[in-house]
């Protein structure tokens, strides 16, 4: 092997695979019929045709080893030949605790059959790998084996998908802005903070002796945490979680500053992240399962995760949305950073940037909002950094052909430029890693490491802002649902000028709008049919006043390719509300025109297709304009108007997005590390939230 097909060979093993093990389901998804055989994997390989099932990333990385092994001059009957001879090996020489540290590889299997698991142990053994973690519930194995026989695991015939265990990151005056404050004397009884929801945040970690975080009376902090990489600590010397955490439940230091969202939740400190703000998804996954099990004891009702990653599979096959969509079944509300990649290296604004698991339908996924230090909101915008729609995960036919899922994401954004939150003490270290590596980020107005503070920007920000709106909407309302949460979360948002669906969603999250909505619907809501009134009493005028300054609800909800809108939406029951269903199901595309399902959505709500732009003088979504100029994507490509969507002609009016836009192809990162939303630390380079005196 030459020293340039060394070196990347050894880049390589930076990347850790991971194959979706699953059964047989409807978010299975499209993928290629279980039964090819090795020789068709072998004849789909030279032919250059991708294989189906493996995930688009999964394909460059081998087709990259093979390109670079055909370079050091080994003839493809050579290579052949070692495979066959390590397949010949006695299974004693190949089922051992380890592969060879050069080669080894992470990797999970979706299967056709549960029953085939045990023969599967078997059939990894044969190409040299092991069984290293085991997600039953979710229909996912993690699987350690060399980059070389992936394709050899992907021909067995149980095998259903395979895609990479893509490397975690982070993502990069809270009150009063979103309107939290003025809402925390409607809880009846006592202050309305999220007292008795558990919140997981799924990070690097809390710092639960800061002062911002600690036990005290009505801030009960953390109550319980688990470590989920291969560390053991839970102090966050990364600096990422331990600020999410305050943006959720910070408690009350230098008169209520620094105040979270709720709290009063119960935090989980689940660290999926390491000390320098990496991890797996497969340590998330494992995470999120334990939030399932667990939901009762802890009274899980929310699920944060300010991270993710550049978005490869469709929704329908990446394991991270697999697993957050057992979460939305299992009756947890699950929120997610839309990520930061809103713009490219010149500044230009870009599309189709959502980062997974944000590009999941039943996910919250929250892009970032730039408040500017005011707590009017008036002047606020979305920050130049947040991450854009559609959503470009894709997964491709036996043909060859991609298919994109291309929904409008995000659903809202939240308050994420240059916030102020509890810097860690990096677990004793007297910092942590953030704050030390850049010195910007510090306040520097306390020398106590318990009572540090630190900026961060972002869209993993935003996320934990939306996390504790929910908790607040779940203390209000216990009986709500997933979906209703949702639903009011964008209902009541307050729609920004001058920008469309694709960098808002339904707009500014507004607290005090969302928990009166929670307040006045029905305790026995979920069970109504739809179309049946779903509140205590008439819906209230459909604004709010913060700050002096009055302004709508934007009175609508984003679901796959448009916004459905009007007081029906709140007034009576809609059957996409249930538990366990999608937004997307009530507004398909059938016979090439858009149509609504009147078992999930009543006779008076109106749907509008495409990407919307609130004009300067629209408020309203029924008043918005379609967004017909051209869109910009990531890799430069330019889509301009038109209405091809999934290669066929769609009645209406609006953009839908055709097959055939390449985005993520040609972005910065393509190695499948999940990155960290953190808008360059830093944030966009206006004025502030200001530390207190």
């Amino acid at each position: 092997m030459t020293s340039h097909s060394g070196r990347v060979i050894r880049q390589m093993l930076a990347m850790a695979l991971t194959v979706a093990l699953g059964f047989q389901s409807a978010l299975a998804g499209p993928v290629e019929p279980g039964g090819r055989t090795a020789k068709d994997a072998g004849a789909r390989r030279a032919s250059g045709q991708p294989c189906p099932k493996l995930s688009p990333d999964l394909e460059e990385t081998l087709q990259s080893a093979e390109k670079e092994e055909a370079k050091a001059a080994r003839t493809l009957g050579e290579i052949r030949r070692e495979r066959l001879a390590r397949a010949a090996r006695p299974e004693a020489e190949t089922d051992s605790d380890s592969t060879p540290a050069e080669d080894a590889r992470q990797v999970i299997v979706q299967l056709d059959d549960l029953a085939a698991q045990t023969a599967l142990k078997a059939q990894v053994a044969r190409l040299n790998g092991r069984i290293t973690r085991t997600h039953e519930a979710a229909g996912l194995v993690t699987i350690e084996l060399p980059l070389s026989r992936v394709r050899e695991l992907a021909a067995e015939r149980a095998v259903a998908y395979v895609s990479p265990d893509r490397p975690v990151k982070s993502l990069g005056h809270v009150t009063i802005t979103t309107g939290a404050a003025q809402v925390r004397n409607l809880a009846g009884d006592g202050l309305l903070d999220g007292s008795g929801i558990g919140v997981a945040v799924l990070d690097s970690g809390i710092d639960q002796n800061h002062s911002l975080l600690k036990h005290a009376d009505n801030h009960p902090g953390v109550v319980e945490r688990r470590n989920f990489t291969d560390g053991n600590g839970f102090d966050d010397p990364y600096g990422h979680g331990t600020h999410v955490a305050t943006m959720l439940a910070g408690g009350h230091l230098s008169a209520g500053t620094y105040e979270g969202i709720a709290p009063g939740a119960n935090l989980l400190n689940l660290t999926v992240l390491d000390a320098s703000g990496q991890g797996r998804a497969s340590d998330v996954i494992a995470a999120i399962e334990w939030c399932i099990q667990n939901k009762a004891k802890y009274n899980i009702r929310v699920i944060n995760m300010s991270l993710g990653a550049p978005a490869r599979d469709s929704y329908r096959l990446d394991p991270l949305c697999r697993a957050a969509r057992r979460a939305f079944n299992a009756g947890i509300v699950v929120v997610a950073a839309a990520g930061n990649d809103g713009k490219d290296a010149n500044g230009q604004k870009v599309y189709g940037g959502i980062h997974s698991p944000g590009i999941e339908p039943s996910v919250i996924t929250v892009g970032a909002a730039n408040t500017f230090g005011t707590n009017k909101r008036s002047d606020d915008v979305v920050t130049t950094y947040s991450s854009r729609g559609p959503t470009r995960g894709y997964y491709t036919d036996a043909d060859g052909v991609k298919h994109y899922d291309d929904l409008i994401k995000p659903d809202l954004v939240a308050p994420g430029n240059k916030l102020i939150g509890a810097s860690s003490n990096g677990g004793g270290a007297g910092s942590n890693y953030l704050a030390a590596n850049y010195p910007v980020l510090d306040t520097g107005i306390s020398a106590r490491p318990k009572e540090r503070v630190m900026y961060l920007s972002g869209t993993s920000v935003a996320t934990p802002m939306v996390s504790g709106a929910a908790a607040l909407l779940l203390e209000a309302n216990p009986n709500l649902t997933p979906g209703l949460v949702k639903a009011t979360l964008m209902y009541s948002a307050q729609l920004l000028k001058g920008f469309n669906t694709l960098e808002q969603g339904a707009g500014l999250l507004n607290i005090d709008g969302a928990v009166r909505l929670a307040k006045l619907i029905k305790a026995d809501a979920s069970s109504l049919a739809c179309g049946e009134p779903m509140l205590t009493s008439q819906l209230p005028d459909q604004s709010s006043m913060i700050e002096a300054e009055p302004f709508l609800w934007s009175q609508g909800v984003i679901t796959n390719y448009g916004v459905l809108y009007g007081s029906d939406l709140m007034t009576y029951w809609q059957g996409m509300y249930a538990e366990g269903i999608l937004f997307i199901e009530a507004t398909p595309v059938v016979n090439s025109a858009f149509t609504t399902v009147p078992s999930l959505v009543s006779s008076g709500v109106k749907f509008k297709s495409g990407p919307v732009t609130i004009s300067n003088e629209g408020i309203l979504f029924a008043e918005g304009i379609l967004y017909t100029e051209g869109i910009i994507f990531i890799d430069g490509a330019i889509l301009s108007d038109g209405i091809l969507f999934s290669e066929k002609r769609v009645k209406g009016e609006g953009i839908l997005f055709g097959d055939g836009i390449l985005i993520v192809e040609g972005a910065v990162i393509t190695d499948g590390i999940i990155f960290a939303d953190n808008g360059g630390f830093g944030g966009d380079n206006t004025p502030a939230m200001q530390p207190a005196p």
